[in-house]
């Protein structure tokens, strides 16, 4: 195992000491198509992280940490071995299945933001409530709190273009946390 996966596993070895993991991982592989090569980028990779850990993976560029992230985020699904996140086995979930256990799970703090643009920072943090049952109200409502948590409730009508990249960070983080979810990649 090198890269990205060596240092998590190194950082979440000793996570389980603090009761159920939030992330378990056992023996996972993936690997990507280049043509009719077959490339493979993790291989057997195991990592544990409690609820309440802070884990950082770092690595040089190409040493495939956001390939595990996006399969501890249910983004991708792995070759091979388990991946339980918030008790749930995500490798036995159909597409449909992932994609409400995402909604509901996880939040996201993409590399490049990823804002829509033609939404303003307030539509673009209530985006991911569309996928609940809350109501319009409830969902501006907890859109707004986000942007204020994050200092940004004078920009709610703003677009992304409209913003610095400091601002768009903080939208895509109350984006993340809107729908206050267990887990959250960034």
């Amino acid at each position: 195992m090198e890269g990205a996966a060596a240092q998590a596993e190194a950082a979440g070895r000793d996570s389980s000491r603090h009761g159920t993991p939030l992330v378990q991982i056992r023996h996972a592989s993936k690997s990507y198509r280049r043509g009719s090569q077959r490339v493979p980028v993790l291989t057997d990779v195991n990592l544990s992280i409690a609820s309440g850990d802070f884990v950082a993976m770092m690595g040089p560029s190409g040493s495939d940490k956001t390939t595990l992230l996006n399969l501890i985020a249910g983004i991708d699904k792995p070759d091979g071995g388990e991946l339980l996140v918030a008790g749930e086995d995500i490798t036995r979930l159909g597409e449909t299945e992932l994609a409400a256990w995402r909604a509901r799970t996880v939040g996201f703090v993409f590399q490049f933001y990823n804002l829509m643009p033609v939404l303003t920072a307030l539509e673009n943090v209530e985006l991911p409530l569309f996928l609940t049952s809350l109501s319009r109200t409830q969902r501006r409502s907890r859109a707004k709190l986000m942007l204020e948590l994050v200092s940004l409730s004078d920009r709610l009508e703003h677009f992304p273009n409209q913003l610095s990249g400091g601002k768009q960070q903080r939208v895509a983080i109350a984006r993340a946390l809107v729908t206050d979810p267990r887990c959250w990649a960034w």
